[in-house]
């Protein structure tokens, strides 16, 4: 008679839901070390409890890149810049500035990502420390390449409350976690899917 092994359900991880992606925005005027926090970047996909209430559709985010063009004006230089800046304690971001300048008919263009070691490119949760700082001119191309965790029985609320939702609508924000009529950085969607 042969023994057979019984065999068992593998391991799984479960963290709940993960969703990586790009996400575009153009910005509707000049930003100068303008501060774009963790939070900001969980409120840019919400969802309507109410008319006057949201929540982040995810609870966690994990910054990949942050990518941006300029074009310039014929005779004159444009520049992007983007830095993952440090907390207090040193531990969120590098601070390596990360710039381009261009003066001619070529955009400026970065492709930034984080120091692997540092906070910044972690999983973090809707805390207001700084993920990074933007400086760009108006009409720059801003991509964000996140990956968002979503975890079961957590909710968090937007730190700004919506204009207008339709309650069960889900909707995208500008980057700096405003509704997309107060945002500087617009986001490149359907028009009707913000908030």
């Amino acid at each position: 008679m042969s023994s057979q092994l019984i065999p068992h359900p593998p391991p799984i991880q479960s963290f709940g839901i993960t969703h990586t992606t790009r996400l575009r925005f153009v910005t509707g005027s000049a930003v100068a070390q303008t501060l774009i926090t963790f939070q900001n970047l969980l409120d840019t996909l919400n969802f309507a409890a109410s008319a006057a209430t949201a929540y982040d559709v995810f609870q966690t985010v994990k910054i990949r890149f942050v990518e941006m063009w300029a074009t310039p004006v014929i005779g004159n230089a444009t520049t992007v810049q983007c830095e993952f800046i440090g907390n207090a304690a040193g531990v969120q971001g590098d601070e390596v500035i990360h710039t381009d300048t261009s003066m001619g008919i070529e955009p400026a263009h970065i492709r930034a990502r984080p120091a692997p070691r540092s906070g910044v490119a972690l999983f973090q949760n809707a805390a207001a420390s700084t993920a990074f700082a933007l400086t760009c001119p108006s009409g720059t191309v801003v991509d964000v390449g996140l990956t968002f965790r979503a975890r079961p029985g957590v909710a968090t609320v937007t730190q700004n409350v919506p204009a207008a939702a339709t309650t069960g609508a889900w909707y995208f924000r500008g980057l700096d976690g405003l509704a997309a009529a107060a945002t500087v950085f617009v986001p490149v969607i359907n028009a009707s899917a913000s908030d």
